[in-house]
């Protein structure tokens, strides 16, 4: 078993975590991108976006440098590794996206919110396997003595982003976000960006 074929019921039989939907209520911030992602994100419009590959390195990929470089590197971004969790209970695979607190380590050290791309343009299911993800985070911080109060990660079709919080449960985000509105969705990451280095000095 791995992260993809976890259903949220199966979250709940195996670890104990519900889930409930909710409208998150994130700060009324608004980021002007730089000139450098205002032409990223224009020129992609200009390209065949037929695929998940696509959708990362014309879409994903600049929005995620625009926000490391504005907030000094504090993240590291991978693209592709394996997250091993709970090997025993199926929480491992490839993931998409995972950005860990950068500590200059090659393989991943702590990390703090995973971005799935959904599959087929499906956000229910990107929401499942984002949700799993986050519980194998969860996993995979606490055997290193690192504890957090929430972690949490969105999937995306590129066009629309979704967010997903696990704290005591999995609360995912009634709203939408959507790139024609970049502003905003740059807003929200930064405001989720600020809690993780309070929590993390």
């Amino acid at each position: 078993m791995v992260y993809s074929d976890f259903t949220l019921s199966d979250l709940t039989e195996r670890f104990g975590i519900s889930n409930e939907r909710k409208a998150f209520v994130f700060p009324a911030i608004s980021i002007k991108p730089t000139s450098w992602l205002q032409k990223e994100l224009l020129d992609s419009k200009e390209m065949p976006i037929k695929s998940e590959k696509a959708r990362s390195e014309w879409i994903v990929v600049p929005i995620l440098k625009e926000l490391r470089n504005r907030n000094a590197k504090f993240f590291t971004i991978y693209s592709g590794d394996n997250l091993v969790g709970d090997k025993e209970n199926g929480l491992q695979g490839e993931c998409d996206f995972i950005l860990s607190k950068d500590t200059k380590s090659y393989d991943i050290s702590v990390p703090i919110f995973h971005i799935v791309e959904a599959k087929r343009n499906d956000l229910e299911e990107g929401v499942r396997q984002c949700s799993a993800q986050l519980v194998g985070a969860k996993k995979y911080n606490e055997k290193k003595g690192i504890r957090m109060e929430k972690l949490l990660g969105c999937t995306t079709t590129g066009d629309v982003w979704q967010f997903i919080e696990l704290s005591d449960k999995l609360y995912i985000d009634n709203n939408k976000y959507y790139l024609n509105e970049i502003d905003s969705l740059l807003g929200v990451f930064q405001h989720i960006i600020d809690y993780y280095k309070n929590m993390l000095q």
